[in-house]
């Protein structure tokens, strides 16, 4: 039980690596706040939760809206009285939208799920961490936060904020024992796909340069076991960095 009596908020919670998280960290007895846009795949992930005997409470909430946030950070307080992990997993993808072709629409709706709402959820749960001394913070980055054509130019430069983000805040606060480490998953079977059912044919075109050397997908769950060392004591001495989880395709 290595999160046994801990508080943990996990966003994007209702399907793919996100509930294997929050279903991983139940099991070894976290209580979770389970936060999805999505009800009915939220109350999916509490109802596993639950049944398997843990603790979870679900909170419909988008991770671009400010009020979203600090209710679903406001709720692990009020009903468990404290947080000790928080989790960003929600993201979207740009379904490979090359820089010529982006639109400022585009680019705010990708930044503000995938970077603005870490940034917001963090800044919202520093301060109980900071009043503790203790706290874990996982970001979900992705390689495409790591190399420069994985994805479209939205999702890249977004994703490379997050590491960036990881970066500075696992620094700044190391000494007053909060951590801030990201995980950068390769190819995953999850539903989030392009974020596209016709991605665009010249970023698919790019990104396909790299793709013929992926060994093999990864499941949610591989995924949740590493963001369970990073959220547990075992990783005590891991701070501000980026574990790479994809199965050896950007060491070629």
């Amino acid at each position: 039980m290595r999160l046994e009596g801990k508080v943990a908020v996990v966003t994007g919670a209702g399907s793919g690596m996100g509930r294997e998280i929050a279903v991983l960290f139940a099991k070894e007895g976290a209580k979770v706040v389970v936060s999805d846009l999505n009800e009915q795949s939220a109350q999916e992930t509490a109802s596993k939760i639950e049944a398997d005997g843990g603790s979870a409470v679900v909170v419909v909430s988008n991770v671009a809206v400010e009020e979203d946030v600090q209710r679903m950070i406001d709720t692990a307080t009020s009903k468990y009285g404290t947080l000790d992990i928080l989790v960003n997993n929600a993201g979207i993808m740009d379904g490979m939208v090359p820089a010529h072709e982006l639109t400022d629409a585009m680019w705010e709706k990708v930044f503000a799920v995938n970077t603005t709402g870490p940034m917001r959820a963090i800044r919202k749960a520093l301060p109980i961490f900071m009043e503790k001394g203790n706290g874990a913070i996982v970001n979900i980055a992705s390689v495409g936060g790591l190399f420069g054509s994985r994805a479209g130019a939205a999702y890249t430069a977004a994703k490379h904020a997050v590491v960036g983000l990881t970066k500075n805040v696992g620094f700044q606060y190391a000494k007053l024992g909060i951590r801030c480490n990201a995980i950068a998953p390769g190819a995953v079977n999850t539903n989030i796909g392009m974020g596209s059912s016709a991605p665009n044919e010249f970023g698919l075109d790019k990104a396909k340069a790299g793709m013929a050397a992926i060994p093999r997908a990864g499941e949610p769950s591989e995924i949740a076991k590493v963001a369970l060392f990073l959220a547990s004591d075992e990783s005590s001495f891991v701070n501000g960095t980026v574990v790479t989880t994809d199965a050896g395709w950007t060491a070629v």
